[in-house]
């Protein structure tokens, strides 16, 4: 756990009294520090830039380009900042698509205020608090993927591209990647362009698209 050490956070809601209400509820902790908000997710990106934030305590669902895209640039640009979603969305898909974007963590709105705050400081410290079930659809669905690809042209993930894909659906950093399989991080960052190229995605959002859609038209349907 981060002790000390001041935790900057930026906050991402679209509602303003969200915002206000979260900034009243964080000042009551001295180790956590407001540093700067954004109402969508193109300002999120912008305030990312300005403010290098530890943490990111972002809405999914945002005016525009949604939080799960912003997530990804961010991390792609800065890749030492943390994200945690909060929002009122708690779907599956929603959920897959978090992980897919690289989040560290997953909280819905209705949670009280110690577990907002006890998150903010485990994900400022390195962890990753995301829901193991969802994960493991991730993994699952990019094993599918790699084993079956849908165009016959497609080449299948190697192993270790595979190996790198469940590292990040862990919520691991390209660094911490590269740190378990002991490669550098720029390899990992190749390793990623590649696999990115093969399941024909550029970002890992767009691979949420990807499974989301693919997910719903293979749920059985209701029976009445």
């Amino acid at each position: 756990m981060t002790t000390g050490k001041s935790i900057g956070v930026l906050l991402v809601d679209d509602h303003a009294v969200v915002r206000e209400g979260l900034k009243m509820v964080l000042a009551r902790d001295p180790q956590i520090k407001v540093v700067g908000e954004a109402g969508t997710a193109d300002a999120a990106v912008a305030e990312a830039k300005r403010l290098k934030p530890d943490v990111i305590l972002m809405d999914i669902r945002l005016p525009g380009t949604d939080g799960v895209q912003a997530c990804s640039d961010i991390l792609e640009q800065w890749p030492q900042m943390r994200v945690l979603f909060l929002t009122s969305f708690a779907d599956d898909d929603t959920v897959l698509a978090a992980v897919l974007a690289g989040a560290h963590g997953y909280l819905i709105k209705e949670i009280g205020v110690e577990t907002l705050v006890d998150s903010i400081k485990r994900v400022a410290a390195g962890e990753s608090i995301l829901d193991p079930a969802a994960t493991k659809r991730v993994l699952s669905w990019v094993k599918t993927q790699s084993a079956m690809p849908s165009d016959p042209g497609r080449e299948p993930l190697s192993p270790q591209e595979q190996r790198v894909v469940a590292l990040v659906a862990e919520g691991k950093t390209n660094k911490e990647i590269a740190g378990d399989m002991g490669l550098s991080p720029k390899t990992v960052k190749n390793y990623l362009s590649n696999i990115y190229q093969k399941l024909q995605i550029t970002r890992r959002a767009q691979a949420a698209a990807i499974f989301a859609k693919q997910s719903t038209s293979a749920k059985p349907p209701k029976s009445s």
